[in-house]
């Protein structure tokens, strides 16, 4: 098995040296998406609208690595300010609906160009049913 680089034009470029998601034979791990459209700006207003444009980048990279939220494993949720979780949380389920994967979520002082929120996804691809 070798490690695939997982890239795509609805998802802003990696700001670094890193990849949007690499998958590893049916794994899926995507690097941290925080809330910069495809065209690599920042989107304008507040936690909901941060965490809204997180989850279409990720739905994006998840696409173009062969998954889905459901078939997601374990999510990372970092934000700036705890007292915001409960509407992270609420945008975060009504992508997952029903499917809860395992997840983390944390406080942190500071995240690239200092953004409200960030999250990073392990997933598998969706195998399909013959």
């Amino acid at each position: 098995m070798t490690i695939q680089i997982v890239s795509t034009a609805k998802a802003p470029a990696a700001i670094g040296p890193y990849s949007q998601a690499v998958a590893f034979g049916d794994l899926i791990f995507t690097s941290g998406q925080i809330p910069l459209g495809p065209d690599g700006r920042l989107v304008e207003g507040g936690i909901e609208e941060q965490t809204h444009q997180v989850f279409r980048n990720l739905s994006a990279v998840l696409k173009e690595a062969g998954a889905t939220f459901a078939s997601v494993l374990k999510a990372t949720v970092f934000i700036k300010d705890m007292s915001q979780f409960a509407t992270v949380n609420e945008i975060y389920a009504s992508y997952f609906g029903d499917h809860k994967p395992a997840r983390s979520t944390v406080e942190v002082a500071r995240l690239p160009k200092d953004v409200l929120v960030e999250i990073e996804l392990i997933a598998t691809k969706v195998v399909e049913k013959v």
